[in-house]
């Protein structure tokens, strides 16, 4: 274990702001993490994972826990499905590809989500057509206040669209550890539905995919669409896509005809956030260091010194924006510190 103070979180957050944490511990064991929970209780903690789901808008005066445990193992499994545990510090798609690798499906259609794997389950993570809840059997936590353990299981959290347990009622009081899936041996589960997924099969002359085909196909749509954040700040998908009601989308079909749409249930419509932000003209506009990112809407990027407070700015207006024009509220996905 590592204390460190006044350390720059530039390298720890994929949009690269230069916030700085007053103390800063980097957590390798359980162990780790209890005793400096034990013995700092007096103070308040801020969690860090891979940095791939917040925006930094200020310095962080809290003691910073960077979670950096690591480990992939499987605990048990039958003929036809495996439960395989994934700790904390690990990376998301390094999990995805040691999964496929060992030809264990139902997470190749979340290949090059950024971010690790602890924080997937408290955003319930998905692309393509699945999420995380999809495929979740359980996560291990530590209780922030007394150092207990805690298994929460798939129904203990509460999945909703990019929700979670974890981000309503028990926020801040549960770290979590280590995640465990339930991820098929055989008889794999393909999701295709996702018409960019056929679409890149069908350039790859590939008919009969396999779920590192899928995964491949999945790595290409992404790369073509996102900026690496090693390349330029960002954090993925800055916005969620809102979910309205029938009532409200007729009335934004008399508009705009050609909205694209996915229905959610009988009276609910979920609406690209994308579209809506392309729409009201803010694709590829750029704002001196920062911008959305002229691929895709829905990505928020830095350029190079922009500050978090120039990106929530940009985020706020374009909010404003949306609102005014479609009268559609969309949400941030990513995390405003």
């Amino acid at each position: 274990m590592t204390i460190q103070e006044n350390i720059s979180l530039k390298n720890y957050n994929t949009f690269g702001v230069d916030a700085k944490a007053n103390t800063y511990v980097d957590i390798v064991t359980i162990e780790d993490l209890k005793t400096v929970l034990k013995s700092e209780t007096s103070k308040s903690f801020f969690i860090l994972g891979g940095g791939s789901n917040l925006l930094l808008t200020k310095d962080i005066d809290a003691m910073v826990l960077h979670l950096n445990l690591k480990g992939i193992s499987i605990t048990y499994e039958t003929d036809d499905y495996a439960i395989v545990k994934g700790n904390a510090g690990e990376n998301w798609h390094e999990f995805v590809v040691w999964c496929l690798n060992k030809n264990l499906g139902g997470v190749e259609n979340m290949s090059l989500i950024p971010g690790n794997i602890g924080t997937a389950p408290i955003q319930n993570i998905g692309a393509y057509g699945i999420e995380l809840k999809d495929v979740f059997h359980s996560c291990e936590t530590i209780n922030i206040s007394t150092q207990e353990k805690k298994t929460f299981s798939n129904e203990d959290c509460n999945f909703g669209y990019r929700e979670s347990v974890f981000k309503q009622t028990l926020k801040g009081k549960y770290i979590i550890t280590s995640v465990k899936l339930k991820l098929t041996k055989r008889n794999h589960k393909l999701n295709i539905a996702y018409g960019a997924i056929k679409s890149e099969l069908e350039s790859l002359n590939i008919t009969n995919p396999t779920i590192k085909d899928i995964s491949t196909a999945v790595i290409n749509i992404r790369q073509s669409k996102l900026p690496d954040p090693k390349k330029i700040g960002n954090s993925g998908s800055f916005f969620k896509n809102p979910i309205i009601s029938e009532e409200a989308f007729i009335k934004l079909q008399n508009d705009f005809p050609n909205a694209p749409h996915y229905v959610v249930s009988e009276k609910e419509i979920k609406v690209p956030a994308g579209w809506l932000i392309e729409t009201a003209g803010f694709k590829g506009k750029r704002f001196g260091d920062y911008g959305v990112h002229n691929k895709q809407a829905l990505v928020l990027v830095n350029y190079g010194n922009a500050t978090g407070k120039d990106i929530y700015e940009l985020a706020k207006l374009i909010q404003q924006t949306v609102f005014r024009l479609f009268n559609i509220k969309i949400e941030t996905e990513v995390n405003i510190i």
